[in-house]
């Protein structure tokens, strides 16, 4: 299946399958021009748009009956393709708000926050889509809608989710003119505490990020 057919007119809109796919082929499309850096000014609140679609098809696919696959192993797909350089386009564009803190299961009390990289969720999230979506271009639709299914529950919804919270948390404290906490140089491959994390957190008034990442005008 071609990326043509994915908007076919024979298909049905109102399919399951087909708006779901359209969904996730409109985030993956969004993100790589994101990415890009054509346009800067506009990268974070466009950021939060499409996250925040991309987790309403998260939703129905949460919400829908268990799908299971028609071939009990799942077809070879060949190597995965290579994230890479989005990944360091996006942290490239994104400094100095790529790092954030997350809780990894809210329902685990007894683990504190990790640090985390939007750059490394989007990309993360991308490749997991990109796997699906190589089995609905090839006509495998039952088993893209299993692997979205499946890897939804087991990572890129979740991860998606701490990017969407990032992200609006950044919105909101731009928009509500309320300092940031500085992150600059918090290395995510470091296993840090919860204390370290607020110890290693300065201050960046919301002003100097405010225009350049397009949240507001500059005064």
């Amino acid at each position: 299946m071609s990326d043509a057919t994915l908007h076919e007119t024979a298909q049905d809109p109102g399919d399951f399958a087909v708006q779901i796919a359209d969904q996730i082929e409109s985030f993956l499309v969004a993100v790589t021009e994101v990415a890009k850096g054509d346009e800067p000014d506009s990268a974070v609140p466009f950021l939060l748009l499409e996250v925040s679609q991309l987790m309403l098809a998260g939703g129905r696919l949460g919400a829908h009956e268990d799908i299971l696959p028609e071939e009990r192993y799942e077809p070879d797909l060949g190597p995965e393709p290579d994230v890479d350089e989005l990944r360091e386009r996006l942290a490239a564009l994104l400094d100095p708000i790529d790092v954030y803190s997350e809780v990894f299961d809210p329902y685990e009390h007894r683990k504190g926050r990790v640090p985390a990289r939007i750059s490394d969720d989007l990309a993360d999230v991308i490749t997991d889509l990109r796997h699906g979506m190589a089995h609905y271009r090839a006509g495998r639709t039952t088993e893209a809608l299993w692997w979205w299914q499946f890897s939804y529950f087991s990572n890129w919804g979740s991860t998606a989710s701490a990017t969407l919270r990032a992200l609006q948390s950044l919105v909101a404290h731009v928009r509500l003119n309320q300092p940031l906490e500085e992150l600059d140089g918090l290395d995510t491959d470091q296993d840090l505490s919860e204390d370290a994390l607020e110890e290693e957190a300065g201050k960046v008034m919301a002003e100097e990020l405010a225009g350049p990442l397009g949240l507001r005008e500059v005064k």
